[in-house]
C-alpha cells in the first residue's frame, strides 16, 4: 500500500486541533513553534515561553513573535514557578526517543561530540499537566524513535500523553501505545514495522 507522510505544518495544525479553549500552553523549539500559526481565531490559548525577552520578543526558537491583547512579562524565575508548580495545561516537545511507558529523550543523544542543552524540557516534562511530542516516527537512518525502553538519557519519566508523528497519533495509556489515527493507505502492519515497540490498533474502535 502507498501512502503519503505528513508534513511538518501538517503534524503542527493537526496538535492545534487538540489544543482547548483557555489552555495555557508552552510550545518548544522546533516543530512545536510551528503550532501556533494553526490555532483558530476564535479560541483563546495562552502561548508561555521560558525563555525571556532580549532585545526582541522571540520565541523558544528564538523566533520572532507578536505579542497580542492581554500578553505580559514576567522574570525568568516566576516561568520556571509556572512550570514547576502545574499551571500549565499542555507542554508541546520534540523527541529523539519515547518509550512504551512515556518515558520520554529530548535533550541529549549521549553522543560524545553532542552538546547538552537541556533548557527547560525536564521542567516542563514533569511540570505540565499533559505532555504531547510532536516527532517524526523515525530517524534519517530509519531507527524508530518510538521504543520499547529508551537507550538515551531520559529528559522524564512517564510524562508523556500522545504522541503525533508524520505516520500516526499515538496516546500513551495503561494499556499500552495506542493508534488512534494514522495516515490515509498505511497499513497497522507497516506502522508496527516502523515502530520499536508493540503498538495496539485503536483507529476501529
Amino acid at each position: 500500500m502507498s501512502y503519503q507522510k505528513l508534513s511538518r505544518d501538517q503534524i503542527a495544525e493537526r496538535v492545534a486541533q487538540d489544543i482547548p479553549d483557555g489552555a495555557y500552553v508552552n510550545l518548544g523549539i522546533g516543530l512545536p513553534t510551528k503550532i501556533s500559526n494553526y490555532l483558530p481565531a476564535d479560541k483563546d490559548v495562552f502561548l508561555h515561553s521560558e525563555n525571556g525577552l532580549l532585545a526582541e520578543l522571540i520565541n523558544a526558537g528564538k523566533e520572532y513573535v507578536t505579542m497580542l491583547t492581554g500578553g505580559s512579562f514576567f522574570h525568568h524565575g516566576d516561568s520556571f514557578a509556572m512550570m514547576r508548580g502545574g499551571h500549565l495545561d499542555i507542554a508541546v516537545l520534540g523527541a529523539f526517543q519515547v518509550a512504551a511507558n512515556g518515558d520520554l529523550a529530548n535533550w541529549h543523544t549521549g553522543a560524545a561530540d553532542a552538546i547538552p542543552a537541556v533548557g527547560g524540557a525536564m521542567d516542563l516534562a514533569v511540570g505540565a499537566k499533559k505532555v504531547f511530542i510532536t516527532t517524526d516516527h523515525n530517524t534519517k537512518q530509519g531507527e524508530p524513535k518510538i521504543v520499547e525502553a529508551l537507550s538515551y538519557p531520559a529528559t522524564g519519566l512517564k510524562c508523556v500523553d500522545r504522541i503525533y508523528t508524520d505516520l500516526c497519533v499515538i496516546d500513551v495509556t495503561a494499556d499500552g501505545l495506542k493508534v488512534i489515527e494514522k495516515v490515509d493507505g498505511l497499513s497497522f502492519e507497516e506502522l508496527q514495522a516502523l515502530t520499536g515497540a508493540k503498538l495496539i490498533d485503536a483507529t476501529l474502535a
